[in-house]
Formats: C-alpha cells, structure tokens, sequence
C-alpha cells in the first residue's frame, strides 16, 4: 500500500484525502517509510522527526473525522527548506555559525501551510547560507551527481518520493536548477508573490520562494496557499492566482522559443534535444529574440545579489568566517566592497527588464527556454550552471521548468517556461498545457 501512496501525484493524494479513500495517517506512514529506506543516502532531510509528523497526521484525521472544513492541502506531507523559520524544530541555514538555532516562530508560509492542513513534513538540506557551497544531499537519480543547489534537499526529496510538496527558494537558479536536474517541476512565481518573511534573506531584491512538485499542477496547487502579499510583517505587494491553474488550458499557447545569453555553454545534447522538441510542439512555437539588455543580465545580477548578501549576511564573517566555505566566505567579503556606483548601475538595469519584455508578450504566451545548460553534472563538489536561471530570476518573472527532456546517460533535463511578471496563471495554464501534450508517463 506504501509504494501505491508513493505513486500518486499531489493532486491525486489530495482527491482521495478528500474523499476518505486515503487517510493523513497513511500518507504519512508511505512517505516515512520512503525516508527511511532512502534519505541515509540521497540526505534530502536536515531534520525529521517521524513521530512529530505522524502526530500532525493524527489530529488532521481526527478533524477530518468531526466533519470539521478541511484545508486545501490536507493531509499532505510537505518539505520545508532550512533557511524557513519553524516554531520549536531546528532552522540552521545549512551553516555551522547557525547550528541549534530553534526558532521561536513560524515564518509566514509555514503558518499558511498549517492552517491549510498540511503535516510540516521535516526541514530539507540547503547549500550554506543557500548560496553556492554544496551540501549533503545527492541526486536520487544518480548518487554520483549534483541536485543542484540551493533547495538541494527540497528537490532530491520530492524526486525521490519522500514527500509529494516541498518549498525552496531562488536567488539566482535554486528552484529551476534543481528541479531541472532531479527531473521534477519546480516553479518560482512573480517576485514578491509570496511573503518572506522568516526566512533568510540573501538578496532582498532577487530571493524568491518557490515551490517544488512532480508536475505543475501539484507546483501550482502549493503555490495558490502560499500566494497571499499581505500575510505577515515586510510582504510584498504581490499577486494573487486567480485559480490553482491545476488543470491544462483547453486554448493551446503560442510558446516563443528563444537561445539565452549563454547558449554556447550547453551541451550539444540540449541543443538537439531543444530543435526535437520545438518540431515535435509544432505551429505553436515562434522563435524570438531577448532584448538587449539581457545580454548583461548575468553580470549585474551577480553585483546585485554580492551587494545585498554582503549587507545582509556580514554577521557570518564576523561571527565565524572560519567556519564558512570558501565560496559563501569570499562572496560576503567581495560583497562589502562593491562600489555604490555599480551596484545602483544594476538595479537600473534591472527595473528596465520587465517592460523590456512587453514586445515579446505581445507576440507569445509564454517564453520557451532550456531550464539548465545539460543534466545534472557529475560532482558533489558544485551545485551546477544557474546561466538559464538567473536573469529570470532579476527581472522578477515568473518560470516553471517541466521534467520533459533526457539526456543520453538517461538524467533528465528540464524545459522551462517564463511568463510575465504576474501573469502566474497564464504562465502555469501554458505549462498544463505542455505537459498534458508532452508528458511520457
């Protein structure tokens, strides 16, 4: 019965949740079960706690059972990636400088997922301080290779079977990236669409939370609960899906297929993969070009995240820069002496990207775009290429990468799709649509 449970998308474990054809209790035991047998080698999980989840899955039986409304995620094991706040359950940022930190209150999108009926499954492993130093987790796919980073664990777990949700973060490519390469959907919505606040901040003016799932409707399903601006202290002005988008559109999209800034540095494998993919979608893809002034995107979204994660994390240094990595190390020291000049050069730059997009709107649903330069890369040692990330990830967009794509050595590669800023919905009923026309079970 457990491996049946592990079987269903999110959408199905919700319908029968619903229904009483599955209880919360019996999810919950299928996905521990999962944890057990798998995580002591893909260690998706910083913290789990199997008693304290089975104890959520009780109660929501039991208000299930009082014929009390239930949640529109009831019953749903979810991962929560460690830079989130949790009340009572350890919240360390994958940083020795942070370790035993116990919050003493849930951040935002945490207190959304209880109040929509989720079990707050366990924390997942982040990369440290959620930038660039890898950590524990593996690639389920293949042991040997990178999940991508920063929402390794969030990825790896939900590739994995061990929860059907799990939520992460991107600054530059960490919910994209690693969905792409442990060959799931991962979608990060419109900048400030969901509220911040409790998690840690790296770049207030490019962190985004996102949402991770085995297809889009169940990314979209998360994302309609955490979707709410004027949740807590320090939201942004955001928006709202006006649906959970959990069905494929019946008009077909024009999909613009456009090569990014990088384009050179993907695999020749992508390329081909990309030219059969774009035949096979057929008259409903245009071929178009970014604006110029993507073409820097990456330079100055690199001066705007090291600025704001000097500004932000320079307590590290000051506190315990011996126990930091290298990487996470000299980003905030090289942070610190950025030049006022430049970093403001950037944000200019970076304001100007939305509307220079409105062109291409104007003639496509959404954009249609590799999610990765290749699979995930063979080493534990870098989380992998964020080059098709980030400049979504600057201009504030909303992306979603489906698992439709694999490479020769069989790892999978994502197809991603960017649409604009808070059109979420048009975006996620163009990736119900792609997927119900591609998807090979």
């Amino acid at each position: 019965m457990s491996a049946d449970i592990l079987t269903l998308s999110a959408i199905e474990l919700r319908d029968r949740l619903a229904a009483g054809q599955l209880t919360a209790q019996a999810v919950t035991r299928a996905c521990i079960a999962r944890v057990e047998a798998r995580d002591p080698e893909v260690r998706a999980f910083s913290w789990f706690d199997p008693q304290a989840a089975l104890a959520q899955a009780e109660r929501l039986d039991a208000l299930k059972a009082s014929g009390a409304p239930l949640g529109p995620l009831h019953g749903l094991p979810v991962g929560v990636k460690d830079i989130i706040d949790t009340e009572g359950i350890p919240t360390e940022n994958g940083c020795p400088v942070d370790a035993g930190r116990v919050p003493v209150r849930d951040a935002a999108v945490v207190r959304r997922l209880k109040r929509a009926g989720a079990v707050m499954f366990g924390k997942t492993v982040t990369t440290e301080l959620a930038f660039l130093h890898p950590n524990v987790t593996r690639n389920p796919n293949n042991l040997d290779h990178t999940p991508g980073g920063s929402s390794s664990g969030s990825a790896a777990a939900v590739a994995d079977g061990m929860v059907p949700l799990a939520i992460g973060t991107q600054t530059g490519g960490s919910v994209i990236r690693p969905a792409s390469f442990c060959g799931i959907t991962g979608y990060k919505p419109s900048f400030g669409a969901i509220c911040k606040e409790g998690v840690l901040v790296q770049s207030h003016s490019l962190d985004t939370l996102g949402t991770f799932a085995r297809d889009p409707a169940g990314a979209a399903l998360l994302a309609d609960v955490l979707f709410d601006p004027t949740e807590g202290e320090g939201g942004e002005a955001g928006c709202r899906l006006e649906t959970a988008a959990s069905s494929p559109s019946d008009r077909a999209p024009v999909l613009g297929f456009v090569k990014l800034p990088g384009w050179e540095r993907a695999d020749s494998a992508l390329h081909g993969a990309f030219d059969a993919l774009v035949e096979r979608i057929g008259g409903q893809v245009v071929h178009l070009s970014l604006p110029d002034v993507f073409g820097d995107a990456a330079a100055h979204r690199a001066v705007i995240n090291a600025a704001e994660m000097g500004y932000h994390l320079k307590r590290y240094l000051d506190e315990g820069a011996a126990h930091l990595g290298l990487a996470t190390r000299t980003a905030i020291a090289e942070g610190l002496e950025v030049p006022a000049v430049d970093y403001l050069a950037a944000k200019a730059i970076q304001a100007k990207m939305p509307e220079a997009l409105v062109p291409l709107f104007a003639q496509c649903d959404a954009i249609l775009c590799p999610a990765a330069p290749g699979p995930a890369p063979v080493s534990l040692t870098s989380t992998g290429d964020s080059i098709f990330n980030g400049l979504w990830t600057m201009a504030g967009t909303p992306a979603i990468t489906l698992p439709l794509l694999k490479a020769e050595n069989g790892l999978p590669m994502g197809v991603q799709l960017v649409g604009a800023v808070g059109r979420d919905a048009d975006l996620l009923a163009a990736a119900g649509w792609l997927w119900s026309k591609l998807k090979t079970g």
